[in-house]
């Protein structure tokens, strides 16, 4: 089964930009459609972007739409998420997400935190 393990969060300031990015082992990352999901304090996790199996389809929140750009590279098995213009309100846990059609379900990054702040 696919493992997944996200890397650079951090603090940023209003404006800023950050890359996330998420190394996956375990299993074909092609047989997966994935994702990135946000979870801020008190509310509940959400889908912030996602990509298809083959890469070639992609879905953006609408609250990062033009400012933040999905991309997967199925050869290193990595899911990147390129963060611009970062508000304080995309603030929160980011998770890595894949799902897969064979098990019926999604599986899940420990998560980095991102925090945009002054």
């Amino acid at each position: 089964q696919l493992q997944l393990v996200e890397s650079g969060g951090g603090l940023v300031q209003p404006g800023g930009s950050l890359r996330l990015s998420c190394a996956t082992s375990g299993s074909t990352l092609e047989d997966y459609a994935t994702g990135w999901f946000r979870q801020a304090p008190g509310k509940e996790r959400e889908a912030v972007a996602c990509i298809s199996s083959s890469g070639r389809s992609t879905n953006y929140a609408d609250s990062v739409k033009g400012r933040f750009t999905i991309s997967r590279d199925n050869v290193k098995v990595t899911i990147d998420l390129q963060m611009g213009s970062l508000k304080p309100e995309d603030t929160g846990v980011y998770v890595c997400g894949a799902y897969s059609q064979r098990y019926g379900r999604y599986f899940w990054g420990p998560g980095t935190q991102v925090t945009v702040s002054s």
